[in-house]
């Protein structure tokens, strides 16, 4: 029985300490598990804002807790035009999301520069376009943008039932 008791007390001693650590960057615990969460990108999405006879969609699922994978891809009237697989991956304390098309044999790959509970914003300033690529809850839809200095490309999804 005394063993039991030893036990938990330095089970419960670990555990505090634990939680004093994580408090430490006066950061409250919540915000940091909130921070790293994105699942509200999971699930399968319509791009409301299409042109004309035009559909794309994106299915985002989640791996692990430091790893989500999409993919998203274009049909014109019936007929897949383009298609990327994306991958969000927590790297040290940052979130980069890499993009890989069908004809490349590897992905690119844009580090996080911001994210909070509801959104999220990636950058890779080595290529043209997009060298920037932010994405965002909005209520219920999810809302993205790619862009550069010159132009940008607004995204707005539905979910899917």
């Amino acid at each position: 029985m005394k063993i039991l008791i030893v036990l938990l007390v330095i089970s419960f001693v670990s555990c505090t300490q634990g939680v004093k650590d994580q408090e430490s960057d006066n950061t409250p615990i919540a915000s940091i598990e909130k921070m790293e969460n994105f699942d509200w990108l999971l699930g399968e999405w319509k791009r409301l804002n299409e042109a004309e006879g035009n559909e794309t969609f994106e299915k985002w699922e989640k791996i692990h807790e430091n790893e989500y994978v999409g993919i998203g891809f274009t049909m014109r009237y019936g007929d897949t035009i383009q298609q990327e697989k994306m991958s969000l991956l927590k790297t040290g304390k940052k979130w980069n999301l890499s993009v890989r098309m069908p004809d490349e044999t590897e992905a690119t790959t844009f580090v996080g520069t911001n994210h909070d509970a509801d959104q999220f914003t990636c950058e890779n300033n080595e290529i043209d376009f997009p060298n920037k690529i932010k994405y965002w809850r909005n209520g219920e839809k999810l809302n993205a943008s790619v862009s550069n200095a010159e132009m940008e490309i607004a995204f707005e999804f539905e979910k899917l039932k």
